[in-house]
């Protein structure tokens, strides 16, 4: 059963001496979720409210996704399965990564109760590379770029965060290229 496996999830505390500010697992997910949301982990706020993407980087993602919040936040069409569960600290130039324990922990049992799965969207380097193993590219940039070397089963995003401005600003061809059919496979999927 879905919610037993996510009761144990949201009582995990493996790597708690290693979390800051305690462990506080955020994860969402129904045995009809039909996208899966794969990013790095919570963010302060987000440790904060126990909502995932409850922040700036939430906002942007769904613009790219081109949702509302009341349908990012049907557990039935979104799954939020972070890398790491927990806010993982501050590191020297933003949050450190994820915590390694999480997703060889949780990430099969849970994606194992998702019947309904129609795509998996890998946000960021962590999540990636998990997923895509030796098909990554050797950097981000190529790995979204040739995104559509992954679908249907997965799509490959830079983190929505507002720190990448930057990125999104160099890489113009993302907004024209990569939105566009992100949005157009997000449709499709939620309206079937």
């Amino acid at each position: 059963m879905i919610q037993d496996l996510l009761l144990d999830i949201k009582q995990c505390n493996i790597c708690k001496e290693h979390l800051p500010l305690g462990p506080r697992p955020v994860v969402s997910a129904h045995p009809n979720s039909k996208i899966v949301i794969i990013g790095q982990a919570p963010g302060t706020k987000v440790h904060a409210s126990g909502i995932p993407w409850d922040d700036a980087s939430g906002v942007q993602l769904r613009k790219w996704l081109n949702v509302t919040e009341e349908d990012f936040y049907d557990e039935s069409k979104f799954a939020i399965i972070p890398m790491g569960f927990c806010y993982p600290g501050k590191g020297k130039t933003g949050d450190l990564p994820p915590r390694p324990e999480c997703a060889p922990k949780w990430h099969k049992p849970v994606l194992s109760e998702l019947k309904n799965i129609k795509l998996i969207v890998l946000i960021g380097m962590y999540a990636q590379k998990y997923y895509l193993k030796n098909t990554a590219k050797n950097t981000l940039t190529k790995t979204v770029h040739n995104f559509k070397e992954y679908t249907p089963k997965y799509f490959t995003l830079p983190h929505p965060s507002p720190r990448n401005r930057f990125w999104l600003t160099k890489n113009p061809w993302f907004d024209i290229e990569v939105i566009p059919e992100l949005r157009t496979l997000v449709s499709k999927i939620l309206v079937n």
